[in-house]
């Protein structure tokens, strides 16, 4: 762009000097002529430099997620690399035959344990009925008891009665007899009843006892299931949660690339030992700035990208932040003191993420690809169709490949 601009000055200045000679050609116009340009182009740089600032610095950067197996075994399949994936996609599969096996044997647990819960918790519910037999036992045994007591106070009394009668003389002595077989008789009722009474508590405590065992069979419930139940049920999920991860699924919309797997290898749990790298479809692009540049730059700028790996085109985009941090403003943690001495290490730049206009979502983004862009501020905005130029011409640079071989 500035050649472009000194030959238009150069083509003025000939027409002015030369051709159609409205002024002198002397020293002092021969330095106003030279002056002006050197002045004038120093500006504008200047000024581009604030109100449109450029990096030739751009990077494209996607997300990469190391896909490791969370189950142990043979690889049976594996996806192709470097091709295309949309989310949800097999990327390899380990032999699930083991981790089959494991869900068939606590699922046929599970089934044990459930019919051996249904017989104890029909068992609990005979306990149950018993206890409450016992507990009806034992009133009816107190009844009796409250009535052969009764009985026997009565019969107690009466042969009080008449062996006071008989001492006086007033009462025979078949009537006493009699009162003291009654009172024998009530005496053998309340013994019995008595005994009733304690072979029903008796029979409470074993049934009591044997509910209390069958619970305890049984265990305590968790969510509302035995806790066997519960126990073997998680075991189960767990199980077949293992079988699902035995096949390995793209995480996202990307490519499977460095995939050095093969049917038959043999893939271990190492989270440092990725089994193949994933490349995600989603990407962020950075443009690095010196840190005097970002002095009118914000969130919403307008920005246009240019990437080598597409020549000729103009990537519209946005700021979307400043990343106000970089390493050098970050002390290590460690039992040395800072150095001060020695020369200064250079100012890190900073970066600025931009955020591509939709319409270029399907467009294809390759990680690492490298470029530049320019920033275009609210200040000075006449001056930024200069700065657009030249990022135009240099995308129609990209078109030259230079090498000699």
């Amino acid at each position: 762009m500035e050649v472009l601009l000194l030959a238009i000055y150069s083509f003025f200045v000939w027409l002015i000097f030369f051709k159609f000679k409205w002024l002198p050609w002397n020293t002092a116009s021969q330095v106003t002529v030279v002056v002006i340009p050197i002045i004038g182009l120093t500006a504008l740089i200047l000024a581009l430099n604030v109100v449109a600032p450029s990096s030739s610095d751009v990077r494209v950067i996607k997300y990469v997620v190391n896909m490791s197996s969370d189950q142990r075994g043979r690889i049976l399949e594996v996806a192709e690399g470097n091709k295309p994936l949309r989310k949800g996609d097999v990327l390899y599969r380990v032999d699930p035959t083991p981790y089959q096996l494991q869900v068939n044997a606590l699922e046929a647990q599970m089934a044990n344990t459930v019919g051996s819960s249904k017989e104890l918790e029909e068992q609990l519910l005979g306990a149950a009925a018993q206890v409450a037999q016992t507990r009806s036992g034992i009133e009816q045994a107190s009844q009796r008891v409250l009535q052969s007591s009764a009985d026997l106070e009565l019969a107690t009394k009466r042969v009080t009665q008449y062996r006071e009668l008989a001492a006086k003389g007033a009462g025979n002595r078949f009537d006493l007899e009699q009162a003291e077989t009654t009172l024998r008789n009530a005496q053998a009722s309340a013994d019995s009843a008595r005994s009733a009474e304690a072979q029903s508590r008796s029979a409470q405590g074993q049934a009591l006892a044997a509910e209390r065992q069958i619970r305890q069979r049984m265990g305590a419930k968790s969510n509302g299931e035995w806790a066997q139940i519960a126990q073997i049920r998680a075991q189960l999920e767990q199980a077949r949660f293992d079988l699902a991860q035995t096949t390995v699924r793209a995480p996202a919309n990307g490519t499977p690339v460095n995939v050095q797997l093969r049917p038959g290898a043999l893939v271990t749990v190492l989270a440092n030992m990725p089994a193949l790298t994933f490349v995600e479809d989603e990407f962020t692009v950075v443009a690095l700035y010196d840190q005097n540049e970002l002095q009118k730059v914000k969130p919403g700028d307008e920005a246009e990208i240019v990437l080598a790996t597409m020549p000729g085109e103009i990537i519209k985009a946005k700021v979307d932040s400043i990343i106000w941090a970089q390493g050098q403003g970050q002390a290590q943690v460690s039992g040395v003191l800072p150095q001060t001495a020695g020369p200064a290490p250079p100012p890190g730049r900073f970066p600025v993420k931009l955020t591509v206009d939709p319409k270029f979502h399907d467009v294809f983004f390759a990680a690492g690809a490298r470029g530049s862009a320019a920033i275009y501020t609210e200040s000075l905005e006449f001056l930024h169709i200069i700065r657009k130029v030249i990022l135009r011409i240099n995308t129609k640079i990209n078109y030259l490949i230079l090498k000699l071989h």
